[in-house]
C-alpha cells in the first residue's frame, strides 16, 4: 500500500493506492491547518510502506506535508522531480526539471492507459496544454492563466471592473459579472482548440483530447470538440511512477 501527494496550488490531493485501486483519498485546501487536519484523518488510515510524493509548491508546506507524514506512518515522502525520460514518456524540455512534475506525470498517466497520442489540458489556476504522440514522445506545450486568475487579474488592474457577483458564461453578456466571467472561460476553451488545431498534425490527425484539474467540467461545454474529462492524472501517474520504480529496485 502507497500513500501518494499530489500538492498543487490550490490544494493537498492524496490517496492510498493499494494494487490497482484507491482504497482512501482525500483532500484539503491550503487555507485549512494542514497538519492538523492530516493528523486526524490519517489516524484512521491503514499504515502505507511507501509515501510517494509530487510538489509544485514551496519547500514550507512540503516539509509540512512531510512532517505530517512521518508522525502518522513513520515515513518520509519520495519526491518525484521531473526527468528527462521516465515510465515511456521522454520530456521534450532541454532543462527537464523546469518541466512541471504535475503536467510529467499526467503525461505519464496518459501513456500508460493508453490515451496517446493525445493532447493534455490541465484547468486550474493555470491551463496548461501538452501534446503527447503514440511513442510517449512529450512535443511541448503552453501555459496560460487559468479562468479564474484572468479574472482575477483583471480585476486587480482595474478601477472600474467591480462586478458584484461571480458571473455566468453567456453567448452575449449584457452586464460586467457576466462580461467578465464569459470573456475569460471562453479565451480558455479557445486556447485550448487552438492548441489542438496546431498539435494535431503532428499527432496522426485525431488526436485524443483529455481535461483534467478543478475546472474542467465548467470548461469541457465551451469547447468545439469532444473531450475526455480525466480526473487526478497526478495521482495516478504517482502510482505509475511508483510501481515503475518498486520494480526497477528489485531488478536491481
Amino acid at each position: 500500500m502507497i500513500l501518494l501527494l499530489d500538492l498543487g496550488n490550490t490544494r493537498l490531493k492524496f490517496a492510498l493506492i493499494d494494487g490497482a485501486d484507491f482504497s482512501h483519498r482525500g483532500a484539503f485546501g491550503w487555507d485549512a491547518d494542514i497538519a492538523h487536519e492530516l493528523a486526524t484523518l490519517w489516524a484512521s488510515w491503514p499504515a502505507p510502506v511507501r509515501v510517494v510524493g509530487a510538489s509544485v509548491v514551496d519547500p514550507a508546506r512540503e516539509t509540512a506535508v512531510a512532517v505530517a507524514a512521518q508522525k502518522a506512518f513513520g515515513l518520509s515522502p519520495v519526491w518525484v522531480r521531473t526527468p528527462a525520460q521516465a515510465c515511456g514518456v521522454t520530456n521534450a524540455y532541454a532543462e527537464p526539471h523546469r518541466l512541471g512534475v504535475d503536467r510529467f506525470l499526467a503525461l505519464v498517466d496518459a501513456h500508460a492507459a493508453g490515451r496517446s497520442p493525445c493532447v493534455l489540458a490541465s484547468v486550474g489556476t493555470a491551463l496548461t496544454l501538452d501534446a503527447l504522440d503514440a511513442d510517449g514522445r512529450h512535443l511541448g506545450g503552453w501555459i496560460a492563466p487559468g479562468p479564474l486568475l484572468m479574472q482575477q487579474s483583471v480585476l486587480g488592474a482595474t478601477v472600474q471592473v467591480r462586478p458584484g457577483g461571480a458571473g455566468a458564461v453567456r453567448d452575449l453578456a449584457d452586464n460586467t459579472a457576466d462580461g467578465l466571467a464569459s470573456g475569460c472561460w471562453q479565451a480558455c476553451a479557445a486556447l485550448v482548440d487552438r492548441f489542438v488545431e496546431r498539435s494535431a498534425p503532428l499527432l496522426g490527425g485525431h488526436p485524443t483530447v483529455t481535461l483534467g484539474g478543478g475546472d474542467a467540467g465548467v470548461l469541457a461545454p465551451l469547447l468545439e470538440r469532444e473531450v475526455l474529462l480525466v480526473p487526478d492524472t497526478v495521482l495516478r501517474g504517482l502510482a505509475v511512477w511508483a510501481k515503475a520504480h518498486t520494480e526497477t529496485a528489485k531488478i536491481a
